[in-house]
């Protein structure tokens, strides 16, 4: 049985999707591609079924990642009894998952698994701003990735 992680943003189509790829790839680099499943979802649901937003699936690209095969979807309360690891890349959405979470669920903030970033850092929003934005999240994805992908290694195996 795999371990499992939901990346969860506002509405699915820039940050958690950005975090999905990453993850996936740095745990394959791990050696944990068949010890974890990652997914994606977001709190709202206004975007389901669309593709990731273009600028993150460019971004993703330009660095050698593949974002085409995601489509939005929205997290439901439900799947708390299907996921061993929920990371909110923001309070705001961290907020929301903690509301709906039962007792005992493990809901997080990604850059807590970043040894750099300070203290409920957050993945901020770069919907509404440019290019520049979309290459700080990768960054901050990217970082956060590789300490969960070490903290898995150290808990799973």
């Amino acid at each position: 049985m795999s371990y499992r992680v939901c990346l969860v943003c506002m509405g699915n189509i820039c940050r958690s999707p950005m975090a999905e790829v990453v993850l996936k790839s740095t745990l394959a680099d791990h050696g944990l591609g068949d010890l974890v499943s990652v997914d994606s979802a977001g709190t709202g649901g206004w975007h389901q079924g669309d593709p990731m937003d273009e600028r993150a699936a460019a971004m993703l690209a330009e660095h050698g990642y593949d974002g085409s095969a995601h489509r939005a979807r929205q997290f439901l309360a439900g799947w708390f009894g299907q996921v061993d690891l929920v990371l909110a890349m923001d309070r705001d959405n961290l907020r929301v998952l903690r509301r709906l979470a039962p007792p005992g669920a493990d809901v997080r903030l990604l850059r807590s698994f970043d040894p750099a970033a300070p203290e409920g850092a957050e993945v901020p929003d770069p919907y509404y701003g440019d290019s520049e934005g979309f290459a700080e999240v990768l960054e901050m994805v990217r970082a956060a990735s590789e300490g969960l992908a070490k903290h898995l290694a150290n808990t799973l195996r």
